[in-house]
């Protein structure tokens, strides 16, 4: 191969380089727009009568772009099958009211997923990122809640 032959494909490379660079940094600037929240899925308080219809845990990831939020998570070892999903208003350990309902799925068994993406309004954000914001699972023989967790940083 000649040097007249080497120069295209130098030049080729050279841009195939930049190009992903580009994308690269264009890729990592979209992320920093993004928080991300996690929970850890624990039962909700019991006492001895309920020992019996509330038992499991799970982990979810939820990702706040502008007012969009998108939550991805998974749960096990529920005593029935999961029936719903809430995201509820309060502080740490304490109930609270529900503020979104049937924006999210869940498997509907012992063990599975949740997901979904929502809006929320300028005040559920706040309520996010002061760590107000809880997901709820409930089940069968837990119509009032089986695992819940806070959206924390």
């Amino acid at each position: 191969m000649t040097m007249r032959q080497r120069r295209p494909a130098a030049i080729l490379t050279i841009l195939m380089v930049a190009l992903f660079v580009f994308v690269s940094v264009l890729a990592a600037q979209n992320d920093q727009g993004a928080e991300i929240f996690k929970a850890r899925l624990s039962p909700v308080p019991i006492n001895i009568s309920m020992m019996s219809t509330i038992a499991g845990s799970g982990s979810l990831t939820a990702t706040l772009k502008g007012k969009q939020l998108t939550i991805q998570g998974s749960f096990e070892g529920l005593r029935s099958p999961a029936t719903g999903v809430q995201i509820h208003r309060g502080p740490k350990g304490i109930r609270g009211p529900a503020i979104v309902d049937l924006a999210l799925t869940v498997t509907k068994a012992e063990k599975g997923a949740v997901s979904g993406t929502l809006d929320l309004t300028p005040d559920q954000i706040a309520d996010l990122r002061s760590g107000r914001l809880y997901v709820q699972i409930q089940s069968e023989r837990a119509p009032d809640g089986n695992l819940w967790g806070w959206l924390l940083k």
